[in-house]
């Protein structure tokens, strides 16, 4: 299981990296999970304002 992003939604606003607690996600042009430093708490999932990340 890993955080997922859905690339269409994001729009690299960068709330999801600002609210991990682990700092496992990166922002550039869109969001990228770092998967061995996330620990799938769902933080990023809940406050990401387009609904762009998911835990599968």
């Amino acid at each position: 299981m890993a955080v997922k992003v859905d690339e269409s939604k994001c729009t690299g606003c960068g709330v999801c990296a600002d609210v991990c607690p682990m700092e496992a996600i990166k922002v550039n042009d869109k969001a990228k999970i770092d998967e061995d430093a996330c620990t799938e708490c769902g933080t990023c999932v809940d406050e990401c304002p387009n609904g762009a990340l998911s835990l599968d």
